[in-house]
This record gives structure tokens, C-alpha cells and sequence, in this order.
């Protein structure tokens, strides 16, 4: 008879004596051999098994779910740790994008101006936004654009969409229409800024063009430290309409 019982499972994997017993009363995990005193043995088959268990804990799957995985034919050890690859590279990358977020405010940090609180919780407000609409390809994706354009450019496309929403605010008051050339020219220049942004790829401008009619211009705009009232979110959606030839 081999085997470990279970003071020594837990001992060498971390895993408590009562998860163990637990994992038996609910049919996930019985040992197949117990010593003539009764305490339960833990051989190779059982150590598989407990490994497709803590490898599908890990991507999620709620223990019921888990067991009935578990019953299925095409299980196996092999597949159940190739979930939980693919659960760690999905982990990796919402770190990289984090480590990104991070880095950033620290540069911000070290800059004479400081940040604000303000910056802050909109720091939080936006990765939460971009969370919700693109993918993480996609966001992965417009790091390394960001990172190959640099930060420098990334302020100064700051600044050159403040100067864009003035110019639109001063022909809304005009009365200008939003198809006049002098509109047509600002809603150009929107539309070489958004191509910039997204690198040209038509799946994130979707996305972000997703997150804007979902979000609301204006409230997307504020949460970049750029107030916009709706009045002028609406002018600048009619003058890139006519850009368009939508009709």
C-alpha cells in the first residue's frame, strides 16, 4: 500500500486538511486507498486529480462546475493546464496594461506639477472605461502605439484637442454651420487625431467610436480633464456626419 496520507498532502502543498476532506464528502477528490486505520491515501492518481482541480479553481470555475468538467471524457490533465495557461497569459497582459497605467502616473509624479487627486481618480475612471470596451488585444495594441509614439506626443495631442473643442465652442456660438469649411477643417483635423489614436485599425476605431456613444461625449472628454457640454458633443457629431456623407 503507497501513498500519502493526509497530514503530509497538506504539509507539501499548502492545502488544509479540512479542503481535503471537503473535496472527499462532495465526490471530487476520494482517495482510492485508505490504511488498515482508516485514514486516506493519496497515490499519483489522486495528485492528478487534485491538480486538474486547484488548476481549474484558479481560472474561475466554482467547485460544482468543476466536478462536472471533471466527469466529462475529453477532460484530462493536459487541457485542464492549458486553461490555466491561457488564464495566466490573460493575467500577464492585464498586468503589462497595468504596469503601463503605473509607470505613466509615476512619470507624472516625478514632473514639477505633481498629480492631482483629480488626476487620480480619472486615471481610474478611464482604465475602468477602456476595461469595459476594448479587447485586450486591443489594449495591448494601443500601448505599444503609445509606446511608439511616445509622451511627449501624447501631451501635445492633449493640448491640440483642448485647442480643437475652443474652436468648435467659438463656431457654435457664431452660429457657423457645422458644414462650413471653417467646421469641415476642425472635423478634418478630429479625424487625423482619432486615426492617430487608433493606428488606423477599423476594430478599435469601432470600439472607441462603442465607448463614446455608450459613455456619452461629454462625460468621456471630462474624464480626460477636458469639460464638454452636450450641446457642443452633438455640433461636433453633426459636422463629422457631414465629413462622413452621412446622411
Amino acid at each position: 500500500m503507497t501513498g500519502m496520507k493526509v497530514g503530509e498532502l497538506t504539509k507539501r502543498t499548502g492545502l488544509t486538511v479540512r479542503t481535503l476532506h471537503h473535496y472527499d464528502e462532495i465526490g471530487l477528490l476520494a482517495p482510492a486507498e485508505r490504511t488498515s486505520s482508516g485514514h486516506r491515501l493519496y497515490g499519483e492518481t489522486e495528485l492528478r486529480r487534485l491538480q486538474e482541480i486547484i488548476s481549474l479553481k484558479s481560472v474561475g470555475l466554482p467547485l460544482r462546475e468543476i466536478k462536472e468538467y471533471l466527469l466529462r471524457n475529453e477532460a484530462s490533465l493536459d487541457r485542464v493546464l492549458e486553461l490555466q495557461v491561457e488564464r495566466i497569459n490573460q493575467q500577464i497582459a492585464g498586468r503589462k496594461r497595468l504596469l503601463a497605467l503605473i509607470q505613466g502616473l509615476r512619470r507624472r509624479l516625478r514632473s514639477p506639477n505633481g498629480v492631482s487627486l483629480e488626476e487620480l481618480t480619472r486615471t481610474i475612471e478611464v482604465t475602468m472605461k477602456y476595461e469595459k470596451y476594448y479587447t485586450p488585444e486591443q489594449l495591448e495594441q494601443l500601448e505599444e502605439h503609445a509606446g511608439e509614439v511616445g509622451e511627449e506626443r501624447i501631451q501635445a495631442v492633449q493640448q491640440e484637442w483642448t485647442e480643437l473643442f475652443a474652436a468648435y465652442q467659438a463656431s457654435m456660438e457664431e452660429g457657423c454651420d457645422p458644414a462650413s469649411d471653417e467646421v469641415q477643417a476642425l472635423a478634418r483635423k478630429s479625424a487625423a487625431l482619432i486615426q492617430e489614436f487608433t493606428g488606423g485599425d477599423e476594430a478599435i476605431e469601432a470600439s472607441l467610436g462603442n465607448m463614446y456613444k455608450t459613455e456619452g461625449g461629454e462625460g468621456i472628454s471630462s474624464s480626460h480633464g477636458m469639460n464638454m457640454s452636450p450641446e457642443l458633443w452633438e455640433y461636433m457629431g453633426k459636422a463629422g456626419a457631414v465629413l462622413r456623407g452621412d446622411s
